[in-house]
């Protein structure tokens, strides 16, 4: 992005993301009872994704799934197999029933509100992807990691985990290439009721 579009999305990412981590610090902290008094295990999930220019940072999630997910996850998908840089496993059956009920509403992401105020994630961006994804990239692929991930994007409001991979590159590169403020406030706006359909929302 141009210098005043980086200056202006941080500006935006800081104002706004800061005063929608603070409005949201009631529900954060029913989230949290909610998930102690349903089992054991930590109330957050971090797990190092790859950022901007390819730069690790901790993302933060309301955890989901059974405390022991990550060591679950060789056990139902083989990565060198996969036919592209992506998985999304519906009916995923490491998500506890609370954690559906999250996902669903995509109450679990809340806490990347920090991301952003720490400036490791935008509100607005391509969705942020773990490293042993990232490592099978293509050069095409790599160019989502031009910018900040963020919370919300295209590929949010565009089918979530049913988008096929290449059309969600597709549409985020063109977010990329074509960014305005203005677009990042649509996808803002539309991003409430593709919460409220939940189509994709795994």
């Amino acid at each position: 992005l141009s210098g005043h579009h980086r200056f202006f999305k941080r500006l935006v990412d800081m104002l706004l993301g800061g005063g929608l981590f603070v409005l949201s610090l009631p529900i954060m902290l029913l989230v949290a009872l909610a998930i102690r008094l349903s089992g054991p295990g930590p109330v957050l999930f971090r797990q190092e994704r790859i950022g901007q220019d390819g730069k690790p940072f901790m993302v933060y999630k309301f955890r989901s799934m059974h405390p022991n997910a990550e060591e679950e996850l060789e056990q139902l998908i083989d990565l060198d197999a996969l036919p592209e840089p992506m998985f999304k496993i519906k009916d995923d059956p490491r998500i506890t029933p609370l954690g559906r009920f999250l996902r669903r509403w995509s109450l679990d992401e809340i806490p990347q509100f920090w991301n952003v105020v720490k400036g490791d994630m935008s509100l607005v961006g391509p969705r942020p992807e773990e490293a042993r994804i990232v490592a099978r990239y293509n050069d095409w692929q790599r160019r989502r990691l031009s910018v900040r991930p963020g919370i919300t994007g295209p590929m949010q409001i565009n089918g979530r985990g049913a988008l096929p991979f290449n059309d969600r590159v597709r549409l985020e590169l063109a977010y990329i290439e074509h960014y305005s403020l203005l677009t990042d406030c649509q996808i803002l706006l539309q991003t409430i009721p593709a919460v409220i359909k939940g189509h994709g929302a795994w």
